[in-house]
């Protein structure tokens, strides 16, 4: 029986430590899309006060290659 509760003691505190996993995962989330939001706000009022439309380029490669070519 000691086995039995200690299992079911187990099982809840992990449980436990994956819903405070999932809540930090949330959060971070979260602070992740404001901070883009607050970005990506900034840039737009930058744009817009140099008479663009929008301060993001259209394309997400990069400008140079990544890596040095091979001679």
């Amino acid at each position: 029986m000691f086995e039995y509760e200690l299992s079911q003691t187990r099982s809840a505190e992990l449980r436990a430590a994956a819903e405070h996993d999932r809540l930090v995962r949330e959060a971070l989330r979260v602070r992740r899309a404001a901070r883009r939001t607050e970005a990506y706000e900034a840039a737009r009022g930058e744009a817009s006060a140099q008479g663009g439309t929008d301060a993001r380029s259209h394309s997400r490669r990069p400008r140079r290659h990544r890596f040095a070519r091979a001679a």
